[in-house]
């Protein structure tokens, strides 16, 4: 895929968690459709809730496991998914993410991550031979799924302050970390900073209008935005043994800040890159 420019029609796919019909979650999606469309893109839309997604992986996701042989989902997900024969809702979902040049997911942060539902859609979506595993490219980096943007949009009932540095919730982005770092970048999608509106549960108008202004800016600045700069797992910064080098980040760097790229970075001479026995396997 290439680089989009903001004339370029693009295809994307919004995936949307939320069990009301009329919930802030709902309008987001609504809006986010409406606004891509009138800037000429193509849109798909995944509403979890009613498409009635089944949330969990079984036995019955691989057709042609025996009922007689255990299931280990990562060996039986990777024969499926290379054989082509997937359930049926899984193949299709797949079949969107491939036309994507951008995945949208819209939810509200319950529990600190994503909803039950949309949790089972990433876990029956991105199958091994699909999103990870040995058959494709390896993760963070130009990985499988190589080329196509994401964006997180999020609804939270908390304040704002609350998921600051300081904040009794901790930062946004870290409690993000799995979905944006774990799910796009493990997959190598490439993640924009996340959007978000605080403050739902009792959200004034006028606030609501403000926060579609952003929304529609950060939908305008899909394909041209800078992305997160996480760091490359080939890029020289990790060890084989998949840790960041000693030295490689600025003074006082710490957390999951580590694993992002920054100007002040120092970047070792050696060009250490894992073999293949040490990639992540699921």
């Amino acid at each position: 895929m290439t680089e989009a420019t903001p004339q370029q029609s693009q295809k994307i796919l919004v995936v949307s968690a939320h069990p009301e019909p009329h919930s802030l979650t709902a309008v987001l999606t609504a809006f986010a459709v409406e606004h891509l469309r009138a800037a000429g893109h193509e849109v798909r839309v995944s509403d979890l809730y009613a498409m009635k997604w089944k949330a969990t992986v079984d036995a019955d996701d691989f057709p042609d496991h025996a009922a007689d042989r255990r299931l280990q989902v990562m060996a039986a997900s990777e024969r499926a998914t290379l054989a082509g024969r997937l359930a049926p809702d899984i193949a299709a979902e797949q079949e969107k993410v491939r036309w994507a040049d951008a995945v949208i997911l819209q939810f509200p942060l319950w529990w600190f991550s994503v909803p039950a539902i949309l949790k089972g859609w990433i876990d029956r979506v991105f199958t091994s031979g699909f999103g990870y595993g040995p058959a494709v490219p390896p993760p963070y980096s130009e990985g499988a799924l190589a080329g196509r943007r994401a964006l997180v949009s999020v609804t939270v009932g908390a304040r704002e302050s609350a998921f600051s540095d300081r904040g009794i919730h901790g930062r946004l982005t870290d409690v993000l970390h799995p979905v944006q770092h774990g799910l796009f970048w493990f997959t190598g999608m490439t993640p924009l900073e996340p959007f978000a509106i605080y403050g739902t549960n009792d959200l004034p108008e006028g606030q609501l209008t403000a926060a579609k202004r952003e929304f529609g800016r950060r939908l305008d600045g899909l394909f041209t935005d800078e992305p997160v700069p996480f760091r490359s797992l080939d890029g020289g910064d990790y060890g084989r043994d998949m840790r960041l080098l000693p030295g490689v980040e600025a003074p006082g760097t710490s957390g999951l800040d580590l694993h992002l790229r920054a100007a002040a970075d120092i970047r070792p001479d050696a060009d250490i890159r894992p073999d293949a026995s040490t990639r992540p396997r699921g």
